[in-house]
């Protein structure tokens, strides 16, 4: 491999943006109504993702620009920053992560001209530290005790503290995330066998721990229990993909959005995707989201090193992760997770994240050689 970079990959970008901007479309077309109900202004929605999307684009723009090895030496600062974080969320009483009716629930953090949910961050922050980690410790990979115990104890901590907030969505998406990058850097099967046995107990004892997780397995299981209570969302996702046929019923004439189906511009954005662009229109993103994986581990094998491969494979399966969920849960192939679809959903950290993901994906497409990583260079100036 030569010594300069390369050019980054310009479909990935193009992908990227194209995402953003159905977006754009779909977060004004599902959120118009509501916005005119609470706010009496239709563009309320659209105005904040507007901003949020340039803002975005902008870390993404500096972000490929920044060779991505920059980063690994700071994945640990990171990870101990990102649980800090998900401490305060934990915390009400400092008064930092909303009104205190939102104590139970609250996932963000709230400071003046500021709300972030740290969670969003730390799933971006955790692919960087297993991607080091994984790196630094190649040799000890099917090493259970001094190989991978380490990464596990720590990727178990946010996960307790994701799920304590609550969001167990959030926190099966990182485990599957986790799961994805131990297979790829080769870990044993027995022991990816042990952790996905562990962690599928956790779950599901977490969803026995109260009445409204319950309650969201039992509608996944029958969407027609309780039609005006707890299916009560799902059901309206339903009629909304299926109101819109093959073509669809046109964009920005929804009949869900008219105050049917509870926060359309959110977690549920695909269903009014769905009904206005139909099945060719579902089709089409969802052929836009196999693109973006497909060229994100082909800029993953173009990495220079095993840091950048992790790194590249983590980042692509993130994104692809998340739609995957938010997709299932819409359709309802899965219980109601909460989460977000990548790019398209409104929603501020999730955007960012996925921007700033982005940008280092395409940073590492770029195929930098490798250099030297921090913990080499203390220890060639300690030997001499």
């Amino acid at each position: 491999m030569n010594g300069q970079a390369g050019k980054p990959d310009r479909l990935l970008l193009m992908l990227t943006l194209l995402l953003v901007a159905v977006g754009i479309v779909m977060v004004y077309s599902s959120s118009v109504v509501v916005a005119q109900e609470r706010y009496q202004a239709s563009s309320f929605f659209l105005k904040r993702h507007l901003l949020r999307s340039l803002l975005g684009l902008l870390a993404l723009a500096v972000m490929m620009r920044i060779d991505y090895h920059r980063w690994e030496g700071l994945a640990g600062l990171g990870m101990f920053i990102s649980l800090m974080l998900l401490s305060l969320v934990l915390l009400p009483r400092l008064g930092l992560n909303g009104h205190p009716s939102d104590a139970q629930v609250s996932r963000h953090i709230s400071l003046p001209m500021l709300r972030f949910q740290p969670s969003e961050l730390i799933k971006l922050v955790m692919v960087f530290y297993l991607a080091r980690q994984l790196t630094r410790k190649e040799k000890l990979i099917g090493d259970l005790k001094h190989g991978l115990l380490p990464s596990v104890c720590i990727i178990g901590l946010s996960l307790l503290l994701i799920v304590l907030e609550p969001d167990l969505g959030t926190a099966i998406v990182i485990g599957l995330l986790a799961m994805t990058m131990f297979l790829v850097a080769g870990v044993r099967w027995i022991h990816l066998l042990a952790l996905g046995t562990a962690g599928l107990a956790g779950a599901t004892a977490f969803v026995f721990s109260a009445p409204y997780r319950m309650q969201r397995v039992l509608t996944f299981l029958d969407p027609t229990w309780d039609p005006s209570g707890a299916s009560y969302q799902l059901r309206q996702s339903l009629i909304s993909l299926g109101s819109g046929g093959i073509f669809g019923v046109g964009l920005g004439n929804s009949r869900q959005k008219l105050l049917f189906l509870p926060e359309p511009h959110t977690d549920f954005v695909f269903s009014i995707l769905g009904e206005e662009l139909g099945f060719i229109g579902v089709l089409l993103i969802l052929t836009l989201f196999l693109l973006l994986a497909w060229r994100g581990i082909r800029a993953a094998r173009m990495a220079g090193d095993r840091f950048g491969f992790l790194l590249g494979v983590g980042i692509t399966a993130s994104i692809f992760i998340n739609m995957a969920v938010n997709v299932a849960v819409v359709a309802s192939l899965c219980p109601t997770t909460g989460l977000p679809l990548p790019f398209i959903s409104y929603g501020g950290s999730s955007l960012l994240m996925n921007l700033i993901g982005m940008g280092v994906l395409i940073n590492i497409s770029r195929g930098h050689p490798r250099k030297n990583p921090p913990w080499a260079r203390r220890r060639a100036v300690c030997a001499s």
